[in-house]
């Protein structure tokens, strides 16, 4: 654990996404991050918090949608009135960082701080978070010098969900950070074998350490007039909404940090803290228990196992019995029930994007 906070460091949450390959608990309606999926009694939007507050205190930032800033305010009651910032419509990350970013810059101004952002999603599981903490607090201090830093997650397996970041030569002047050659899409899995080989790639889990301003400058060396609306809307809350759809739909990583990586702006600080995003109910079995016994999410005594292996979710309320299954998903909710294997859970989306062309979007 860090020795107190970090001086003049905000912790910037986006909480967005509908969490699709883990229907029916994630909705649009009730996000993943809103949810308790790790058994501890905190959902993953509040451990994302607690995780969090040692390093910043009260200097918090949460990005949520109009629909779930209700929801986000009753789980962090804690938190100020404009601790929430609320999205008229979904943009994607780089509005939404963004715009926290240029609030940011405008309070660095106007205090004189030296204030430094990190951006972490409100849906990921961290196991080790004093590991984490050191990573952040390195991240930190490469951000002072201007760099956009990003965390790369030690690899475990050649996944093919995820993002991964080519390391460079070391940063001088820090131990562990290394320059960033580049971002690379999604692999296969035998292109990922390869680069876990080299020892040279991280997992890229979205985690962005910067200067407010640094950040809103290396957008505008691309997209000079996104940039400018986003402090526009900083200089003018009153006008949010006259101006968000008008802003362009990207991911920061595409928008910032892939331009800025060919340009030698970015720096990755490595960490290796038991990272889980939790993208598909494969992961969260995973995360959950034995790979040799059934894990059950919620109610234990709700469910009956013979020689089963895999994950129940018993949120209905009624008796699962299974038989003889291996690496099984049962999902139990009052309007909507999946069954599905484990190496089929990616395909749970599709199901939601059925069921939206089908024009049921009470279940979705």
């Amino acid at each position: 654990m860090v020795d107190g906070a970090i001086d003049a460091f905000w912790a910037v949450v986006p909480a967005g996404g509908a969490g699709t390959r883990l229907w029916p608990i994630s909705r649009s309606s009730s996000p993943k991050f809103l949810h308790d999926l790790t058994g501890e009694g905190r959902t993953l939007l509040e451990q994302t918090h607690d995780r969090l507050a040692p390093l910043v205190e009260d200097r918090f930032l949460v990005v949520t949608g109009r629909a779930h800033e209700q929801a986000v305010r009753a789980q962090l009651p804690a938190l100020g009135s404009r601790s929430v910032l609320a999205e008229p419509s979904p943009r994607d990350s780089m509005a939404a960082i963004g715009l926290a970013a240029a609030l940011l810059e405008r309070r660095a101004i106007e205090t004189g701080e030296d204030v430094v952002m990190g951006s972490f999603a409100a849906d990921h599981v961290i196991s080790d978070p004093t590991a984490f903490h050191r990573a952040v607090v390195e991240a930190v201090a490469a951000a002072r010098e201007d760099w956009l830093v990003t965390i790369g997650i030690e690899p475990t397996f050649p996944s093919s969900a995820f993002g991964y970041i080519r390391q460079g030569d070391g940063l001088p002047g820090h131990e562990r950070a290394r320059v960033v050659e580049s971002f690379v899409e999604k692999p296969s899995v035998s292109v990922a074998e390869d680069y876990l080989a080299t020892g040279e790639y991280r997992w890229n889990a979205g985690m962005f350490v910067v200067r407010p301003g640094v950040l809103l400058d290396l957008l505008a060396a691309r997209s000079p007039g996104f940039a400018a609306s986003l402090r526009e809307i900083a200089a003018e809350p009153d006008r949010l909404d006259e101006m968000w759809l008008g802003l362009p739909k990207i991911a920061i990583d595409h928008a910032v940090a892939e331009p800025a990586a060919a340009a030698g702006r970015v720096a990755t600080v490595p960490g290796s803290f038991g990272w889980d995003d939790v993208g598909d109910y494969d992961s969260l079995a995973g995360m959950l228990g034995d790979a040799e016994k059934l894990s059950v999410l919620g109610d234990a005594g709700l469910v009956l196992s013979q020689q089963s292996t895999g994950l129940v979710v018993p949120a209905s309320g009624r008796v699962i019995a299974v038989i003889g299954l291996d690496d099984v998903i049962v999902v139990d909710t009052p309007d909507g029930l999946l069954v599905a294997s484990r190496e089929r859970a990616q395909d749970v989306k599709a199901v939601v994007a059925e069921l939206r062309d089908q024009g049921r979007s009470e279940l979705t």
